[in-house]
């Protein structure tokens, strides 16, 4: 079980990147520059400052998630921990996802409506994934 465990990690932590991309998208997709034009200057900056820090976020989970998927299946407190505080971190969001957002202006063709359907199944997955690792973590 923990080989597959490390996997279904190591294929999240991959995910992670795929969320990172579709973040370098959005500005485009949302024609956010332009929106934002209308803020003052301190308002656009701190979009821009919580945008990056999201990014880092997550590059740093993909990296963690990827480089210690053993260490993270082990089962130790630290690792439940930390598989517990992503799978709380990814269920937020997933909530936010499904009752907060609404997207539906800016899904205007197909290939867009596949990619916030993949997204939101991406958000679907990870929490299940940590909160597995949390739970069943280091058992054989």
């Amino acid at each position: 079980m923990k080989l597959n465990l490390v996997l279904l990690l190591q294929i999240a932590g991959v995910l992670h990147l795929g969320l990172m991309c579709a973040g370098l998208l959005m500005p485009r997709v949302v024609n956010l520059r332009e929106h934002l034009l209308a803020l003052p200057p301190f308002l656009r900056q701190l979009f821009w400052v919580y945008y990056t820090f999201i990014a880092l976020c997550l590059l740093s989970f993909c990296i963690i998630t990827i480089a210690f998927a053993d260490t993270l299946a082990d089962g130790s407190a630290l690792a439940r921990a930390l598989c517990l505080f992503f799978a709380m971190f990814w269920t937020v969001r997933l909530f936010a996802a499904t009752f907060v957002f609404d997207l539906k202006p800016y899904l205007t063709n197909g290939y867009r409506r596949l990619g916030y359907h993949a997204i939101n199944l991406v958000f679907a997955y990870l929490p299940v994934v940590y909160a597995w690792a949390a739970w069943k973590g280091g058992t054989p």
